[in-house]
């Protein structure tokens, strides 16, 4: 019975791209299930592809995990395939970070093979779409049973490239965390997940100031009434703002990596 593959990209659904990766998985592993995992992606943003890929996974069948967001795609960066240290996921796509997250959920990387001369790509391997010519081929040879030394040569895990991003880190008032993503509804999710809020000292229900902007510690936005501030843990357990019907990013002059400071409010 063969795995089944998700897929994750930046190619949107206004071309082609994702239709003919799919055609090519379709001809290789007719009997594989192709679950898009979302196509959004902000174009060349290899850090969001990476946090939503990382937050995903625990929700998705272990079996391969494609995902595509390749600036540089024909340049230096290898295509890669790994395999985790826990949940045996496959993961494959450009050593550029992409992937990073992901594996470190699962304990990290084990196993790696570099794609570039996969015996299994379609030939001749256009130099632009590494996604239908060398991904997609290699996801459903893996989905059909192919181990990784079967479609690539090996290469050390240690060496795959990682994203680095700043960490929340406690203070006595509060938690300093950072701005990871910000959603199309302007919500803003944190670096500061489930398990590091017992230390944090934020209470649900309680008073707050973020960036000493007044806000309440809710569980959901339907808790305040609309054009109020919210700390709320998100559908994935993660630390987020945002504004009920509003935007929690233009309220405090949020972009990615910006520090939000939560402390009591006195």
């Amino acid at each position: 019975m063969a795995r089944p593959i998700s897929f994750l990209s930046d190619y949107g659904r206004d071309d082609d791209f994702v239709g003919v990766c799919h055609g090519v998985m379709a001809q290789l592993a007719p009997e594989a299930r192709v679950i898009d995992l979302t196509h959004g992606i902000p174009r060349y943003d290899v850090r969001t592809g990476a946090l939503i890929l990382r937050r995903a996974l625990p929700f998705l069948p272990a079996g391969i995990h494609l995902a595509v967001v390749d600036p540089e795609v024909g340049g230096d960066r290898l295509p890669v395939a790994l395999r985790t240290a826990s949940d045996e996921r496959i993961l494959i796509g450009p050593d550029n970070g992409l992937l990073s997250l992901a594996a470190r959920r699962f304990d990290g990387a084990v196993e790696a093979v570099d794609l570039s001369r996969s015996p299994v790509r379609l030939e001749p391997a256009s130099a632009t779409f590494h996604g239908r010519d060398i991904f997609a081929p290699a996801a459903a040879a893996l989905a059909t049973g192919a181990a990784l030394a079967d479609v690539g040569d090996p290469i050390d895990p240690d060496g795959l490239v990682e994203l680095h991003m700043p960490l929340a880190r406690l203070e006595a008032a509060g938690i300093v965390a950072h701005a990871m993503n910000i959603d199309r509804f302007g919500n803003v999710m944190l670096d500061v997940e489930h398990e590091e809020l017992a230390a944090s000292g934020l209470r649900l229900g309680h008073p707050l100031l973020a960036n000493d902007v007044p806000c309440i510690y809710a569980t959901t936005f339907a808790d305040v009434a609309p054009g109020e501030l919210i700390v709320y843990q998100d559908a994935y357990r993660t630390l987020a703002l945002a504004v009920n019907r509003g935007s929690a990013a233009e309220r405090l002059g949020l972009e990615l990596d910006h520090e939000v400071r939560l402390r009591p409010s006195p």
